[in-house]
Order: structure tokens, then sequence, then C-alpha cells
């Protein structure tokens, strides 16, 4: 809603620079009010969603490998940037430069620094540092994308901040342990996550890509059929997966598309002939989604000149039924196998595949998922299958290992392409994931004769923190003893064994971080950055691991 006594209009949240591409970039905002919103003498009419004003400027006419300064404006008036900032002004940089193109990538965002209550005792926010980092720093170092890779909010795991607004729009006690419950509240959330100043200009800056987790939705979101009947069935689910996904759309996937793909987005067209109030439309949007998956794909792909992303939706697509449980169905599935084919036939030579969940794990871990997936499968009804259900939900087991045919159909195809299989195979093909609130990097070492280097790269959390046991429990998962173990009792409840198999290659490392993509040529290295404290209220980011992916040259791993 415009805020009181203001006569021009205000811009809430943004700029987020999200799609770019050597000759166009996307730029979302959000208003108090409806107004016209011009980015670089290109504007747009902003588009109404239950009493919120947003607008996404499609800028179009770029030079590659340009920079080009930018400004915002509201009706004429320019809001962005603010006056007296202290960071260097927003530009977009379309790619094409020389020298080599770096990712910067993470997930799990809880709130923002200023809005978490200093008793919960979160170590400093990864993603703030970073932007901090990188204002002081010549812009040839600055990242080329931002990748982010789920989590974004909490809709489940509320800030006080939150809590007390949130009683005072309801007119009752908001008490711990409270969630949101439709778009309007998840406003806040996004609100909140992306307002502090450093991470307000980074995203500005950087072009942003984004695929959800479960906290956008409800902790847990899909993980098997029982949980699935269970939530769905209560009162507020409608109105909350409704909620979810509306934001969602609005706040995150819209940005993921490019301006081909908005032109031809049936629900982007409707929203702009309904901008008055496209709340409707995204209703039915969002209703549909979650009765059948498949009319929606949130699943994209990014072109980065010798680097293709594949970001694959690990959520929303599930298909459930215990006999025949998918991390996506088949059609999603044949469409992700297609992208990557078509990026090694048109010669790239960095394949990456985004999944919010990991796809590889530490092997322990591996083996109680698969293991948990057969006996929920084989003795599903029985007092088996509902200890088997139990310890899912409670620990969490529901990562690509549990979903054991998509894991091996993932691996098939990565295997297939590095083999040369579908033409000249590409230097790398990394996996990079969040979720687990620690980084590792393993490398797929069994079937050999691969001619590509396959990775997991998993970084999280930028704004969290891991309780002990998960810290125990991702130590103990990479040792052999462990391995042996878990490896036993899946054998005794006859659990296939796989073909794939991955050696641990840097990590479990642990503390809130951020890792970057260093890619030129056929070379790639991974760097990962652990925040730490650095005097009463300060920051800073160190270095723990330099990671040669694409030659057999040992790591240079730090403290």
């Amino acid at each position: 809603m415009p805020l009181p006594g203001r006569e021009s209009p205000v811009l809430l949240l943004g700029p987020l620079l999200r799609h770019v591409d050597p000759v166009s970039a996307t730029v979302w905002v959000e208003t108090d009010r409806p107004c016209e919103v011009t980015v670089l003498d290109r504007s747009a009419r902003t588009f109404t969603v239950g009493g919120h004003h947003f607008a996404l400027v499609v800028v179009e006419g770029l030079e590659p490998g340009s920079t080009t300064p930018y400004d915002v404006r509201l009706d004429g008036e320019r809001v962005w940037p603010e006056a007296a900032s202290p960071f260097p002004q927003s530009r977009i940089r379309t790619p094409g430069r020389p020298g080599p193109f770096r990712i910067a990538f993470g997930s799990c965002r809880y709130a923002t620094p200023s809005s978490v209550d200093l008793t919960e005792g979160i170590p400093p926010d990864a993603l703030d540092t970073y932007a901090a980092r990188l204002a002081e720093r010549p812009e040839a170092e600055w990242p080329d994308a931002l990748v982010l890779l789920g989590d974004q909010v909490y809709a489940d795991e509320l800030t006080t901040a939150t809590r007390k607004w949130l009683s005072l729009r309801r007119g009752e006690h908001t008490p711990a342990g409270a969630q949101v419950a439709e778009f309007d509240e998840y406003t806040r959330l996004y609100a909140e996550s992306w307002s502090d100043p450093q991470v307000r200009w980074l995203l500005s800056t950087i072009p942003s890509s984004m695929i959800f987790d479960d906290h956008e939705m409800i902790d847990d979101w899909n993980t098997s059929a029982a949980w699935r009947r269970k939530v769905t069935g209560q009162d507020w689910w409608k109105h909350r997966i409704c909620g979810g996904l509306v934001s969602y759309w609005v706040y995150q996937h819209l940005g993921n598309l490019s301006p081909q793909e908005l032109a031809e987005n049936a629900t982007w067209q409707a929203v702009r002939e309904h901008s008055d109030d496209a709340e409707p439309v995204l209703q039915a949007m969002a209703e549909a989604a979650d009765a059948d998956p498949r009319s929606v794909r949130w699943s994209y792909v990014r072109h980065w000149g010798d680097a293709r992303m594949v970001m694959i939706d690990s959520r929303a697509g599930r298909v459930l039924d215990e006999h025949q449980r998918r991390m996506l169905d088949d059609d999603e599935f044949a469409w992700v196998e297609a992208a990557l084919r078509r990026a090694v036939d048109e010669g790239v030579e960095h394949l990456v595949l985004g999944t919010s969940l990991p796809w590889l794990l530490p092997h322990a871990i591996h083996e109680i998922e698969r293991w948990s997936e057969t006996l929920n499968g084989r003795h599903l009804g029985g007092p088996i299958g509902w200890l088997s259900e139990q310890l899912r939900q409670a620990a969490d087991l529901e990562h690509w290992a549990a979903f054991n045919d998509s894991f091996e159909r993932l691996g098939r195809v990565l295997v297939s392409l590095a083999r040369g299989e579908h033409g000249r195979a590409p230097a790398t093909a990394l996996v990079l994931s969040g979720d687990v609130h620690h980084a590792y990097a393993a490398e797929l070492v069994s079937p050999g004769g691969l001619a590509t280097r396959v990775y997991q790269l998993t970084v999280s959390p930028l704004h969290n923190e891991a309780p002990h046991p998960i810290k125990i429990g991702f130590r103990m998962g990479w040792s052999r003893w462990a391995r042996r173990l878990t490896t036993g009792m899946a054998r005794l409840a006859r659990v296939g064994p796989s073909e794939l198999d991955w050696a641990k290659a840097a990590g479990p490392f642990f503390g809130n971080q951020l890792g970057e993509l260093v890619l030129e040529g056929r070379e790639v290295r991974f760097r990962l950055f652990v925040c730490e404290r650095a005097g009463t209220d300060g920051a800073v980011l160190r270095e723990v691991a330099d990671l040669p992916l694409s030659d057999p040259v040992a790591a240079e791993v730090t403290g």
C-alpha cells in the first residue's frame, strides 16, 4: 500500500539485476504504488498482486562485453542509487569480457543480521560480508553471476521482529514457532531478507539466478507421499502453498526468465493483461502447480558463454508414489537431459547443474537414505514401513539418494556426456547444491574412462548455523568405518549397490560461507570462504579452500 503522506512513488525493494545475456538484461523492483519504472530509457508499468506493486524492466540493445551504469526512476523521479550511497554505482555487465568468468553461489539465508535476535547466536552473514568485500575491490574481481540455491526466505522459522509484525497484523499474539500463512505475509519475509544495504547493492549489480527449497514453503516440503497426505489434509495448506508459490513466482522465478522466455510465458502475459490485479491469475497458477506439478516448469537454463547452467527444480515436481519415487517426473527429466546434451552439442566447456539438494552425499548418509527408501517401499503399510517413514521425516532423508531411480539416471546422463558419447566431452560437469548447512567438494571416480571431471560442490549456509548433531553426523558420514557399517545395513536389507562411486575432495567445512567458481577456458577453480567475526561488530571472509577442478593438481586447503 502507498506510504501515508507521500506524493511520489517509493522504491520499497530492489532493484534486482536478474537475467543478463550479451545484449539484454532484466531489472526487478517493488514499489509502494502503481507507477512507471524506467531503467536506461526502457520503461515498464507496475503490476499489482494482493495490494503490492512490482515491475520487471527489460533492457535490450546492450553491447556484448560492456559495462553500463544505471539508475532507477519512478514516474521520472530518480530513486536509485540512494543519496550518499557508500557503494559503487549499480551497473549491468554483459558476458563477453576478456578474463575469467566468476560464479558466486550458496544457499540458506535466514533473514538479515539486523533483524535476527542476538540471543539466537547466528554467526555473521556471509552474503553481507561478501558484498562489503566486493564494494572495496576493482570491478574485474567481481563475480559475473550469483546463484542462490534455495531457502532465500524461511516461511517456517520467523524472526522475533516478524512475529511482532504478525501480532499487529493478525490482532493476536504470535507465539514462537508461528509461520506465515499467505502471500501478504510472505512479502514481509522478502523485505526482511533483501533490504539490508550490502545485499541490496549486491543484488542490484550482480545478475542473480534462484531456485527454491523447502523453507520457502514449509520444512520437509514433498518429502514423501505420507508427508504430503498429512499436510495437504490441513485446512491451512491451500493458503500456505498458494502464498508461497505466488510469492516465489513474483520475487524469484520471474527474474529467472530470459526476454524471449517472458514473451512466450503464458502466466507473465496474463499478469500483464491483468496488471491492476494479477492475484487471481497467480492464485490459479499456484493451485494448478500444487495439484499437478507438470503444469509449471520451475527449472530453467542460463547461457554463460563457455559455461551453461541447467537449474533443476528438486522440490515441486517430485513423484512421491513409494513404488516409483522420482525427484523429477519423466517429462521434466527428459527436458533436463535434452538441455545438457544441447549444451555439449554447442561446445560448452563447463556444464553447471544447480539443484538445491546435493546429488552426491557423504557415503554413509547416502546408504542410509537408500536403505530408508527401500524399506519404505517394501514394507508400505506395515510396522517396518511406518518406522522407516518416521525416521525419514525426522532425519530429513530426502535428498537425491532417497530417490534412487533419479540419482542413477542423473549419473547415467553425466557419465554418458563425460565419455564423449554425445560429442566432444566438456572439461567439467559441476553440480552446485546447498541445504545441508556445511560445505564440501566430492568428485565422481567410478565408472572410469571419463574425459570430463564431474564434481558435487555443496555450500550452505549463507546465514544460519548447523546444529551440533549435524556437524557430528556429516563428519562421520565421510569416514570409512561409517561407510562400511551403513553399506552392511543396506546389503542386509537387500539394497542394490550403485555403479557410481565418488571421493571427497575437500571438507567438510562449517560456518556461514560462500563459494566461488573461477572459469577460464577449460580451467576452473573452486574457492570457499567462511565468514568469521572480526572485532566487536565486524566480519571477514577467510578462504579455506582453493581447489583446481579441471586437472589433477592437489587442492590447496587451509586450516
